[in-house]
């Protein structure tokens, strides 16, 4: 007897290794957009859980960004429970607000996490299953090239993360939609994939003229060796985050014993600080002091992880830091001659008094 199509059975092997730790009875919700990736995971996690004794459900996100989303979503849903998928949901968010930094990418993406976040909570749902491909993991680490951004962007996306799991990293596209083919599904193809007003899109467009330029001069492999790549980069930036993470619980002065630098006590002793600007009173409400000497003596690359981590535990938003944000409060502890604060994004202040880095909110 003929077995399911090689397209159909790879899809299915890897929702099996995604699968195989969670606790009999444990559930999991596939997020389907109703494209041939998601529709493929969809298919592929309906067959494995069945046979694993693994409730397996789905939540379909509607953006809202066309007339025709709702009626999409709609398609998407019924898909799903067709397939067998139970219980399946279509939750409706705002994914046209106002852009921050990173445009409507960035909100769409946010609101659709939060939406996950929210539905694998009202459904008890240990993992929710992302159909994220390794064409979608070479487009983010080239993404993140052109944006001149560090390790852990370039780090791509994890395969697991919290609740998510992306069980087709190792697959591509072109197998997701042989999968659907091979099984009679008739997946929806976002016209936002092809519209160059966003930046994945035009990438999108353009790497496929580079494959075929690499191809030729360098042989096949491009999305693979960019996988790798991101692969090796995660590592390096797990163990850098870690370290800083230790860095700057050792750097962690407690309040009272920092207290002395709001009695106007304002600079470095011998070194004309930014006398006057000692203390909180009436600019805002202190969150963190940080030992400079504990800091200093750390590699850059740890001790800027630490400040990042600082600097947005103490309410700067992380998508408004650049890296002169960073430099200028780096130079605040191993290049200190008198500067005034650093101001950051989100109306926090870095300052340094007394051997301290004090990083204030001002409400």
């Amino acid at each position: 007897m003929a077995g399911p199509d090689p397209a159909v059975a790879a899809v299915r092997v890897a929702v099996r290794r995604a699968l195989c730790d969670l606790a009999p009875g444990a559930g999991v919700l596939v997020a389907c957009s109703g494209g041939p990736d998601s529709l493929a995971l969809a298919a592929g996690t309906a067959f494995v859980a069945a046979r694993a004794g693994v409730p397996a459900g789905a939540v379909v996100v509607d953006h809202g960004w066309s007339p025709a989303s709702a009626e999409v979503a709609r398609h998407a849903g019924q898909a799903c429970a067709e397939l067998g998928l139970e219980p399946v949901e279509v939750v409706a968010v705002d994914g046209r607000a106002a852009p921050g930094r990173g445009g409507p990418e960035a909100v769409a993406r946010a609101a659709r996490y939060a939406a996950l976040d929210a539905a694998a909570a009202r459904h008890r749902a240990v993992a929710v299953l992302l159909g994220h491909t390794v064409d979608d993991q070479a487009e983010t680490v080239l993404l993140g090239l052109a944006r001149g951004s560090g390790a852990r962007s370039l780090a791509g996306m994890p395969p697991r993360r919290g609740l998510l799991r992306r069980p087709l990293l190792g697959l591509t596209r072109a197998t997701t939609s042989a999968a659907c083919a091979a099984l009679g599904l008739t997946p929806w193809l976002d016209p936002a994939n092809d519209d160059p007003a966003y930046a994945r899109a035009r990438l999108r467009a353009a790497l496929g003229e580079v494959r075929v330029l690499l191809g030729e001069a360098l042989g096949p492999g491009l999305d693979a060796a960019l996988a790798r790549t991101a692969d090796l980069l995660r590592e390096d930036a797990d163990a850098l985050d870690a370290a800083a993470a230790d860095l700057l619980a050792r750097a962690r002065v407690e309040e009272s014993a920092a207290s002395g630098a709001d009695a106007g006590q304002g600079g470095d002793a011998g070194q004309g600080g930014d006398a006057g600007q000692g203390g909180d009173a009436g600019q805002g409400r202190r969150r963190l002091a940080l030992d400079v000497a504990v800091l200093r003596g750390a590699p850059a690359a740890v001790r800027r992880r630490a400040l990042l981590a600082a600097i947005r535990e103490a309410g700067s938003p992380a998508g408004a830091l650049g890296r002169r944000h960073m430099l200028a409060v780096d130079a605040l502890v191993v290049a200190w001659h008198g500067q005034k604060a650093a101001r950051l994004p989100g109306r926090v202040e870095a300052r340094r008094a007394c051997g301290k880095l004090f990083l204030t909110f001002e409400s």
